[in-house]
C-alpha cells in the first residue's frame, strides 16, 4: 500500500511516499480503507520535533531517539471504510463508513491507504460516520472535535457564561465555538483578519482580530478563556479573566504552568492545563451534534496523498483556517 512515511525529524521534505506492506487485522482489530485524513499543527510539529523541551523527550522515547523507527506514517485522524474484522470484533463490520482518532499513543499511522485500529473503545475513538458529512468532511473532526470537547468540560462550561478562544481558527478552535454556542456560552473569537469571516459563518458573537487589538488590554473580562496559540501574555490573560474565571492553557510552557499554579492557589482564578483523553463515546457525542445540525467541520485545502509534502508546508504557515485534509485515491477504487 501507499503511505507518506517519517524517517527523520525535520522539514516537510523528509517525508517520502513509498510502497509499504498493507496491515493485517488482529482479532480485536478493524482494517480501514482509509479515504481522508488530516494534516495538523500537531503533525508538523512532532514532524520537526519543534515541541515544549520537556515533551521531546516523551517524543523520542516513543517514535525513536535519533529519528522515527518505531512509529513511521504521521497522521492522527482519519474518515474511511471498514473492509475487513478481526474475528472478535463485535460492533462493527465490513463496510460500514467509519471516522476515527488514532491519537499519539495508538500509534498516529492515517497518512496512507490503510491501517488497523482496535475496536476497544477505551484504545481509541472509532465510531460510525455521521451520515450527512463526506469522507472528507469527517476527517477533519475527530481530533479537533474531541479535544475541543474535552476542554470545554474542564472548564466546566455554564448557560450564560462569556468565553473566548485564543487561537479559535484552526483544528480546535471551530469546534470549541460551536460547542460552546451549544452549551449556552457568549462566545467570542480571537484569529487573524482571514479567519473572521469563517468565525462569524459558525457562530461566533463577536469576533477579534489579533493584528489589530490585544483582548488582554481590551477591558473586557470572560468566564472562561481557552488558549489554543498561547500567544498573548499570561498576566494580560489573566486579567482578562472575571473572578473564579477559568483558563485553559492547550500546551504549556513551563513558565506557564508555574505561574498558573501558583495563580490557582492564591486567587479565585484558575489556571487549567489541557488534557484530552479521546474516547469513542465522544465521538458518538460529536456525530449525533453532526447529524443535528450543531456542528460542521471546516475545510480549508485539500491536498492528495501524494502532495503531502505540499500540505505540511502550507500548514506550517499558520495562515490555515480550518482544517487541510489529505484525500487517499486508492488505484482499484471504483
Amino acid at each position: 500500500m501507499k503511505a507518506i512515511v517519517w524517517t527523520e525529524y525535520g522539514p516537510p521534505d523528509v517525508l517520502q511516499l513509498k510502497e509499504v506492506e498493507k496491515p493485517t487485522p488482529k482479532e480485536d482489530e478493524v482494517l480501514i480503507r482509509i479515504v481522508a485524513t488530516t494534516v495538523t499543527s500537531g503533525d508538523c510539529e512532532q514532524r520537526s520535533l519543534k515541541l515544549p523541551i520537556w515533551h521531546r523527550l516523551p517524543m523520542r522515547a516513543v517514535v525513536g531517539f535519533k529519528r522515527p523507527t518505531r512509529i513511521t506514517v504521521l497522521g492522527m485522524e482519519l474518515a474511511g471504510e471498514i473492509e475487513s474484522v478481526g474475528k472478535d470484533v463485535k460492533r462493527f463490520r465490513k463496510g460500514d463508513q467509519v471516522f476515527a482518532a488514532t491519537g499519539f499513543f495508538v500509534g498516529m499511522g492515517t497518512c496512507a491507504e490503510y491501517i488497523c485500529l482496535p475496536e476497544d473503545p477505551e484504545a481509541g475513538a472509532l465510531a460510525i460516520k455521521p451520515a450527512n458529512m463526506t469522507f472528507e468532511e469527517a476527517a477533519a473532526v475527530p481530533m479537533g472535535g474531541l479535544e475541543a470537547l474535552g476542554f470545554l468540560r474542564q472548564g466546566n462550561i455554564q448557560s450564560g457564561q462569556k468565553v473566548l478562544i485564543n487561537g479559535a481558527g484552526g483544528t480546535i478552535g471551530p469546534f470549541a465555538v460551536q460547542l460552546a454556542k451549544y452549551f449556552g456560552a457568549e462566545v467570542t473569537g480571537v484569529d487573524s483578519t482571514r479567519k473572521l469571516d469563517m468565525l462569524r459563518s459558525i457562530g461566533a458573537d463577536e469576533v477579534i482580530d489579533y493584528t489589530q487589538v490585544d483582548f488582554t488590554k481590551s477591558g473586557e473580562t470572560y468566564d472562561f478563556i481557552l488558549d489554543v496559540v498561547i500567544k498573548s501574555s499570561f498576566s494580560g490573560s489573566i486579567r482578562s479573566l472575571r473572578q473564579n474565571g477559568r483558563y485553559l492553557i492547550a500546551n504549556p510552557r513551563l513558565s506557564q504552568m508555574v505561574r498558573g499554579q501558583w495563580t490557582s492557589m492564591t486567587s479565585s482564578k484558575k489556571v487549567i492545563f489541557g488534557a484530552a483523553h479521546p474516547k469513542s463515546e465522544d465521538l458518538v457525542f460529536l456525530k449525533d451534534l453532526i447529524e443535528a445540525g450543531k456542528i460542521i467541520s471546516v475545510v480549508d485545502r485539500r491536498y492528495p496523498l501524494e502532495q503531502a509534502v505540499e500540505a505540511h508546508r502550507y500548514v506550517e504557515t499558520g495562515q490555515k483556517a480550518g482544517n487541510v485534509v489529505i484525500t487517499v485515491e486508492h488505484e482499484n477504487s471504483t
